[in-house]
């Protein structure tokens, strides 16, 4: 609580200063020193730099950091500033852990559109950055196989991609045409492999009422999508659920794969080991469209915090160009800016991680926006492995379907 401390009367006239509100921020990044650093000077300036507010960061690792949420808000026990990820904010919200967030239309204006997160028409949540993936290959390589180089504007076609991945093969120079990441488990799943199915005309959940999967991950173009995700895997075009995870890390540096998908936080350690001719291309296009997942790691406020309008002071002091560019130096990820972006060292015009920018301003599509998405995306995760490894398409699809809609159904629509 805010509260005041008398000082000893001078001159007849007592002296009265407001003492700082102090606003606790809980933080997924614990254990990641240079994250923290950050994070701990934009703390430390705000602090100094006004007298209404202090926040104090309390850190948690990734790995355990939503559970202690979930903990912490059934014990009536939440932080006032909440570090939530993009997909998962709209639960929060529905199941009454967060408020909006009341921070000014100026001060995310300009900012790429999935590092602000709605819920019901209100901000909810504001990044710092975002996080995209591309094709990763080597100019050499398509070179060698004698491939036309995609861009934003002309992306490889589904003929064209399943047409590189057999040229690959053939060459015999690889171990495998494609690396898919399959030793990531979670959430690599919805996030980079949605888009996949999104871009033959499916998707998790149907997003017109958000009441049901029918249709959107069973119907043709989820089982068009279905089959092809399959024979990826039944025809030794990438690696399966086993893939060691030495190898998703190491693979295509050392070039036993010919193509990648991997996100932007890989690329600057794949340039420094020396992939001076990487490329990092566009998703193709399966029919409908390229799309890549979006919407990183958020700041928004808890519902229990007494002080919203200081909670919305720190992230728009946070948002400064400044302090997303020293973000995007440190850990490597898209700032969400292109003023912030000019500033950086990799992201700057010309920048060896320009594309991921454009990648992110152009392609990106945010998961489902909906509570029940924490249920729906551990749903298509397993039904993605699954399929891998050569389970039924259509019979996975459609116990996929079944079981998010009865979740969907159990908690009442989750307010759709």
């Amino acid at each position: 609580m805010r509260y005041l401390i008398c000082s000893i009367a001078l001159g007849g006239v007592a002296t009265v200063a407001t003492a700082q509100t102090e606003l606790t921020l809980w933080y997924h990044g614990a254990g990641n020193e240079v994250e923290s650093e950050i994070l701990d000077g934009i703390v430390s300036d705000f602090n100094s730099g006004q007298s209404d507010w202090s926040v104090a960061v309390e850190s948690f690792p990734q790995g355990s950091y939503n559970d202690s949420i979930v903990a912490a808000a059934l014990a009536g026990n939440l932080p006032c500033i909440l570090d939530v990820d993009g997909p998962v904010m709209p639960n929060w919200a529905w199941a009454g852990y967060m408020q909006p967030l009341p921070v000014a239309d100026a001060a995310i204006e300009g900012h790429l559109d999935a590092t602000v997160g709605r819920w019901g028409g209100e901000v909810y949540s504001v990044g710092l950055w975002d996080a995209a993936v591309a094709l990763y290959t080597r100019q050499s390589t398509l070179d060698e196989l004698g491939l036309r180089t995609p861009t934003l504007d002309n992306p490889w076609t589904l003929d064209e991609f399943n047409a590189a991945l057999e040229t690959a093969k053939t060459s015999g120079n690889y171990d495998f045409a494609l690396d898919l990441g399959m030793a990531w488990t979670g959430e690599w799943y919805p996030y980079a492999f949605s888009p996949f199915l999104q871009s033959f005309g499916g998707d998790i959940v149907d997003r017109s009422t958000y009441l049901t999967a029918e249709g959107a991950l069973n119907g043709d173009a989820a089982l068009a999508f279905g089959e092809w995700w399959q024979n990826l895997f039944t025809a030794g075009l990438a690696p399966g659920t086993s893939q060691d995870p030495a190898d998703r890390d190491s693979g295509f540096i050392e070039g036993r794969y010919a193509f990648a998908w991997n996100g932007n936080w890989a690329a600057a350690a794949t340039l420094d080991a020396g992939v001076d001719d990487a490329l990092f291309l566009p998703a193709p296009d399966f029919g409908n469209g390229s799309t890549i997942g979006a919407a990183s790691w958020q700041f928004g406020v808890s519902a229990t915090c007494e002080f919203p309008e200081g909670a919305a002071a720190f992230v728009e002091f946070a948002l400064q160009d400044r302090y997303l560019a020293a973000f995007s130096d440190g850990i490597g990820l898209i700032p969400s800016t292109r003023e912030a972006a000019a500033m950086t060292e990799r992201y700057a015009q010309g920048g060896p991680l320009e594309p991921f920018f454009a990648l992110s301003d152009a392609q990106a599509l945010v998961r489902p926006v909906t509570p029940g998405y924490v249920v729906a995306a551990k749903v298509f995760e397993k039904a993605l492995a699954d399929i891998a490894n050569g389970a039924d398409v259509a019979d996975t699809l459609d116990a996929a379907v079944d079981e998010i809609d009865a979740d969907i159904e159990a908690n009442g629509g989750y307010g759709h």
